[in-house]
């Protein structure tokens, strides 16, 4: 597909993170994805593989949402507007999407209502029209006048096909903070709440009181009070990172105010894991933060934004205080010696561990918007599978056994997408291994294998990052670094999945991108590893000595087109060569034909093909070998023979 998604942050830029956790989980699931961001200038980080549209800025001062100013604090002119209007509407119709999501309009950004009608009606008109959905946090702030609640009703049912609220409803339901009817109901999806770097975080000692505010000054009440607080909790130290809305004048004041064991600084990328490693964490109830504290598990003092009669964080932090897991100091109340009381009380005690709460809502909203576009009409079209029929019974024929075997790349936790391949898996009676990336993995995915007979975990690297230099084809465990970091490397990943899988993995490593170093082989078998897999016929049955590899060899992705499906007919012709292949002895007779799937960006087409082809073999009696069968002992001990 492609997805274009519309935000506009006005004050701090939590709304541009999670837009940009979208963008991000769209172009990981292989659509084509464009972001387009019309507040302060600030591209979002990991990005890589997202087009990034900046329109002319806008943002706003204090909490005033009717007054818009450009990067100079000037009010913004008919001109400024024109100008985004335009690029807004050249994006629409260059990029073409599938599917358009709105960050916040029409709940919100009423003084922009203009240019997101326009903007709506032109998506509308659009031959294909693309599905169109809204974007929401977990809590609103409602208009005071009931004919605005009405309006932005008549736009949702005039315009979108679903709401996403990305939230809990265990934690807060939109009903809290909008009034919802039962017009809108059938429209609204939570998907869970948009963690904006879902990476495992290594826990580990905490130490010290770590503090934090939004990108805005609006924190700097906070960081000062923070300050005259440590001078009398002296025993811990203190670390304050100041947002990059603060000007580098009070910065400065900060840190000249700050006692030696507090430690002022901008903030920092790396938040999160400084996050899992304090003892206490003093901060606002944003958004993002809060996600922060629930993957994080830390201890909390909450000092909500409330200026401007603001509520949404007050209510946040009133949820977490109720489930135990922070302490709460109105911002009315603030002052050095009631943070520094909280602070006494909140390390002081017992840590609760949060409820089981949705924080995957980023993958979730993606298959939200997959389920709306409609079935491509491959999905219909016969498949032509006679050349792999007359392959097979050539190879009966002469006597020769076909088998095949099936490897899914790329695996890191239980999700949806999964649930369809363990579903193919059983419809099929084949079992399949998850090349799982170590460094990535979610326990769910281990709590997944474990209650699935058929299904085994492979090591897939570590991190599937690409070492290759510009202009050579990526590689992670490729010719470009040194072997003994790469086999530590693995050695490691090896050891981390072992924990998390336990007997369902298997010690075979998988490379990305299907590429390895052929020194790095030699050294497998010392880290632990008893089988190889990547892709193509072997040359041999092992690379090193006890080392057996069985690769794979169809992979059904037009990986330098579409992404989707490539076409049946070069597919059906692949199989049918693989097995000639090994009946004339051109190839390995003992390597069973190796399925390559990845199931996290699979579109329906790919699926339907998927498993027609699994069914036709099974009518055929073609077996899948299991995974635990193909790397065998007995197996590893024949081919060393």
């Amino acid at each position: 597909m492609r997805v274009l998604i519309v935000v506009t942050h006005l004050l701090g830029a939590g709304h541009l993170t999670r837009a940009a956790a979208l963008a991000r989980a769209f172009s990981q699931a292989g659509h084509a994805t464009t972001l387009v961001s019309g507040g302060s200038p600030a591209r979002p980080a990991g990005l890589d593989g997202v087009a990034f549209v900046q329109l002319p800025p806008v943002r706003i001062l204090g909490t005033d949402f009717t007054t818009l100013l450009d990067e100079d604090g000037a009010p913004v002119d008919n001109f400024r507007l024109a100008e985004r209007r335009i690029l807004l509407l050249d994006t629409l119709r260059t990029f073409r999407p599938d599917i358009v999501i709105t960050e916040l309009f029409p709940f919100g950004r009423r003084v922009l209502a203009g240019e997101f009608m326009t903007f709506l009606k032109d998506a509308r008109s659009l031959d294909p029209g693309p599905r169109i959905l809204c974007s929401i946090r977990d809590i609103l702030a409602p208009p005071s006048k009931p004919e605005r609640i009405e309006e932005t009703h008549a736009r949702i049912l005039e315009n979108y096909e679903a709401v996403l609220v990305h939230g809990d409803p265990r934690i807060v339901p939109l009903e809290a903070t909008w009034p919802v009817d039962e017009r809108i109901r059938p429209l609204i999806r939570y998907t869970g709440y948009v963690d904006e770097n879902p990476e495992p975080l290594e826990q580990g000692d905490r130490k010290g009181i770590l503090v934090s505010g939004g990108s805005s000054a609006a924190s700097l009440p906070l960081y000062r009070a923070a300050i005259a607080a440590a001078q009398e909790i002296a025993d811990r130290p203190w670390r304050i990172l100041i947002g990059r809305g603060v000007t580098d004048a009070d910065f400065t004041a900060l840190r000249h105010g700050a006692p030696s064991h507090v430690t002022i600084e901008r903030a920092r990328p790396d938040f999160r894991n400084l996050l899992a490693h304090a003892e206490l964490s003093v901060s606002q109830a944003g958004y993002n933060t809060v996600v922060d504290l629930l993957r994080s598990h830390a201890k909390a003092v909450l000092v909500p934004f409330e200026a401007g009669q603001e509520t949404e964080q007050r209510l946040r932090a009133e949820r977490l205080k109720a489930l135990g897991l922070a302490e709460i100091v109105p911002e009315a109340d603030l002052s050095p010696q009631r943070l520094a009381e909280a602070v006494r009380h909140g390390l002081s005690r017992q840590q609760s561990l949060p409820p089981s709460i949705d924080l995957d809502g980023a993958r979730e909203s993606v298959a939200v918007a997959e389920s709306l576009v409609p079935a491509h009409p491959a999905l219909h079209r016969p498949v032509d599978w006679s050349p792999l029929d007359r392959a097979l019974d050539r190879a009966g024929d002469r006597g020769g056994t076909v088998r095949f075997w099936w490897r899914d790349d790329d695996a890191v936790a239980d999700t949806p997408q999964l649930d369809r391949l363990m579903a193919l898996s059983r419809s099929a009676r084949a079992s399949v291994a998850l090349a799982v990336i170590p460094r990535s993995l979610k326990p769910s995915l281990g709590e997944r294998l474990r209650r699935d007979d058929a299904a085994f975990a492979l090591v897939h690297g570590w991190s599937h990052a690409n070492h290759a230099p510009a202009g050579e084809k990526k590689a992670e465990f490729g010719p470009h670094r040194s072997v003994d970091a790469m086999a530590a490397e693995a050695e490691r990943a090896l050891h981390v999945a072992r924990d998390q899988f336990g007997h369902k993995l298997l010690p075979v490593f998988v490379p990305p991108w299907n590429r390895i170093s052929p020194d790095l082989a030699q050294h497998l078998p010392r880290a632990g590893f008893t089988g190889l897999s990547a892709f193509n016929d072997r040359k041999e049955a092992r690379s090193a000595e006890g080392l057996l590899q069985v690769n794979t060899h169809i992979d059904p992705i037009d990986w330098h087109g579409t992404r989707s499906l490539d076409d049946p007919k070069r597919i059906v012709a692949r199989l049918a060569a693989a097995i000639d292949r090994r009946v004339i002895g051109e190839a390995d007779r003992e390597e069973p034909i190796g399925l390559l799937t990845h199931h996290l960006i699979h579109d329906d087409v790919i699926w339907t093909f998927c498993e027609k082809l699994m069914m036709h073999l099974a009518a055929r009696e073609i077996p899948f070998l299991r995974p635990d069968d193909v790397f065998s002992r007995r197996n590893r001990i024949t081919a060393s023979a």
